[in-house]
């Protein structure tokens, strides 16, 4: 029976001191639930596409919301009698395609000439600013309902969710019309403008909780029997602890996905209702209110074209947005 070779001094002998050599240079480290879900958005380039389209149109608002009434550079009812053609019974611009010119790069309006750029760029704050708001009040009264149910269940789930469906079944569009014919137009100090932007951002983020009340109720249902809650409540936790410390961190990516895909519903909302004439009163420009007084210009297709392209830009990247940020933060992506 032969002996076994000696691999003494060989590249076969494992040195310690050689083998531990780099390896503080290269030290693993883990990666959270976070970085986890950036990595996984970063490779959807049509997410960050619809991204980097929000923050601009958010930066343009800004832009607007300075330069129209802060420091009043911008003039969107500025009338330009001079460029609509009275001569030959009209009313309609003067040039090429509703008087597309270097003045007026989109043309103007027919009737009062009023240009269509500075309308859009002074209507997108008003648009953003009603649907983000509308957005966040849905979300705080959602997530607050759908959470208690959830969690208690009984009696508290059972009267919270007939709520719901109360307010779902709310027609909502008539009782927007009928309430904003019933207001007064000045009321608590403020202008009739912003009175208005404040019932429209009641309506539709009140009546609109539900949607995302369902969401965060049926999540909580399967939350609540998780040993971290278990766990919590071994340790003595009360109800107000395990629902905003330990169940709320949990229900963060649903409500931020669903937040997205609701913001282009407010506006669209918004848009319907400025449509109808229930939204912001004349003569303050909002993309709905455009393509309302465009309705009665059908020969004159840019004068609607400019406002809808406007809308379905926007709602197209928050929509991109919203699908891209469900797949990342989806823990059964690949």
């Amino acid at each position: 029976m032969t002996a076994p070779p000696d691999v003494s001094g060989t590249a076969a002998e494992a040195d310690p001191e050689a083998s531990l050599k780099g390896v503080g240079k290269k030290a693993i480290q883990g990666r959270s639930l976070g970085q986890i879900a950036w990595l996984r958005l970063k490779r959807d380039k049509v997410a960050i596409g619809g991204a980097i389209v929000i923050v601009l149109l958010i930066l343009v608002a800004i832009a607007a919301l300075l330069l129209d009434r802060v420091f009043d550079v911008v003039h969107p009812n500025e009338f330009h009698q001079d460029l609509i053609d009275t001569e030959n019974g009209t009313l309609a611009p003067l040039g090429t395609f509703g008087g597309i010119s270097g003045d007026h790069p989109l043309g103007i309006e027919p009737v009062n000439g009023r240009d269509i750029l500075a309308r859009i760029f002074a209507g997108s704050w008003i648009s953003l600013l009603i649907a983000s708001l509308a957005t966040v009040l849905s979300v705080v009264i959602g997530t607050t309902m759908g959470i208690i149910a959830g969690y208690f269940g009984g009696w508290v789930d059972t009267l919270i969710s007939r709520l719901m469906d109360v307010f779902l079944a709310f027609p909502l569009l008539v009782f927007a019309m009928a309430l904003v014919g019933v207001l007064p137009d000045t009321a608590f100090g403020l202008s009739p403008e912003m009175v208005r932007i404040s019932l429209l951002i009641f309506i539709i983020g009140f009546f609109n909780w539900p949607y995302i009340g369902r969401i965060v109720r049926g999540q909580t249902l399967s939350l609540r029997e998780r040993e971290f809650v278990d766990a919590a409540r071994s340790l003595g936790a009360r109800g107000p602890y395990i629902l905003f410390r330990e169940l709320l961190p949990n229900l963060v990516a649903p409500i931020l996905v669903y937040a997205t895909l609701l913001i282009p519903t407010n506006i669209l909302f918004e848009s319907a209702l400025s449509f109808l004439g229930v939204g912001i009163n004349a003569p303050t420009a909002t993309w709905g209110g455009m393509l309302s007084d465009a309705s009665r210009f059908y020969t004159m297709p840019h004068f609607m074209l400019w406002p809808g392209l406007a809308i379905f830009v926007t709602v197209l990247a928050f929509n991109l947005f919203g699908d891209g940020l469900r797949d990342a933060l989806d823990p059964r992506a690949r």
